[in-house]
């Protein structure tokens, strides 16, 4: 099985390297929601941390870590205030279940709330009194394996949906990764993974139809046409990530990590942050992401800059290795006013 895990991340990471970062691409994604990460925790760090996320947090950004962290089970639950003053809000839960001392199995689902928009139509700009909300929608099931607590490696599958009233589009996506331990507190960790490899996606549905005349000219009557839309990829991208911790006492440490993004319909991107754990009672986050080539705001993403959070984690019983945690972010954005995290882990 092991054997099998990893030539499979190795061939993907072949195929990322070739097509990542082609510069004639860029902007020719959709499905954007795929990039944006709904854990706080994460989040606070600007989801540099390819290598050391754990638990259900790492089916969003390097499926291998899913195995890590917790005893047993690991739930999480998350609500994410985008871009405020926007009404949008995403909405993620999620669930690690160890299945023996080296598998895990974890499943997440995402969802996008757009909130109420008024219908208009031409002779209507002003409303018809009705409303719509488009759906999006993502499940992903995700597996790994730990060898002798140094080597992971994993594998998610992913299916994607966006929809209205009259239109959809579905897609499926692969994610993989690898993370590696070392040192004699697991100090060093590095961690790669490739994300949103997957089928095309393509609108269709009786949205996509109307009515126009007879082309032949023959009667007067109407026709029902339909359009052909073009299909659009999924934003996938290669991580690479690295950290190391610097211990204060048994408890506490200071990690630094870097982690660099190849992206295959956008600029790249770099960056770096800090994690300061104290007694595993109160962890404090702060990162700063840079995109390499961007020369104004206009170019940049949204989330370039700095982010920042924390958790707090008490155990369920006093002396128990069972623990809550309540997770909080807030990414700075050059557009609106920032967004904000929150979330709340279970470890049992």
């Amino acid at each position: 099985m092991k054997k099998i895990l990893l030539l499979v991340i190795i061939s993907i990471f072949a195929g990322a390297v070739v097509f990542a970062g082609n510069p004639d691409r860029q902007g020719e994604a959709g499905a954007g929601e795929l990039l944006i990460n709904p854990w706080a925790a994460s989040a606070g760090l600007h989801t540099l941390n390819t290598a050391s996320i754990s638990g259900v947090e790492a089916l969003r950004l390097n499926v291998a870590g899913i195995g890590r962290g917790f005893e047993r089970t690991s739930l999480a639950i998350s609500n994410t205030q985008m871009f405020v003053g926007t009404g949008v809000q995403l909405n993620a839960f999620g669930i690690a279940q160890k299945l023996s001392e080296s598998n895990t199995l974890g499943v997440s689902i995402v969802s996008m709330n757009f909130g109420d928009i008024p219908v208009t139509t031409f002779d209507n700009p002003e409303g018809t009194g009705g409303y719509y909300s488009p759906r999006f929608f993502q499940l992903g099931v995700g597996y790994s394996y730990t060898y002798q607590n140094k080597i992971s490696v994993g594998v998610l599958f992913r299916t994607v949906s966006e929809s209205l009233d009259d239109v959809s589009a579905t897609a499926f996506a692969v994610d993989a990764g690898v993370s590696y331990l070392a040192g004699e507190k697991d100090n060093f960790k590095l961690g790669v993974s490739i994300r949103n490899v997957g089928t095309p996606m393509k609108f269709g549905g009786e949205g996509l139809s109307f009515l126009g005349k007879n082309p032949s000219g023959e009667g007067d009557y109407q026709l029902t046409f339909s359009q052909r839309p073009a299909g659009f990829e999924l934003p996938s991208m290669l991580n690479i990530g690295v950290s190391y911790d610097f211990y204060l006492e048994s408890k506490s440490y200071i990690r630094a990590l870097g982690n660099f993004t190849s992206n295959a319909f956008s600029l790249d991107e770099l960056g770096a942050g800090l994690e300061a754990n104290f007694r595993n009672f109160f962890v404090a986050r702060v990162a700063y992401k840079y995109e390499i080539g961007a020369e104004s705001l206009d170019e940049r993403n949204a989330y370039s800059g700095l982010a920042a959070g924390f958790s707090v984690m008490a155990p369920i019983k006093k002396g128990s290795s069972r623990k809550i945690a309540l997770d909080y972010a807030y990414r700075a954005t050059h557009v609106f006013n920032g967004t904000h995290n929150f979330g709340v882990r279970l470890e049992i």
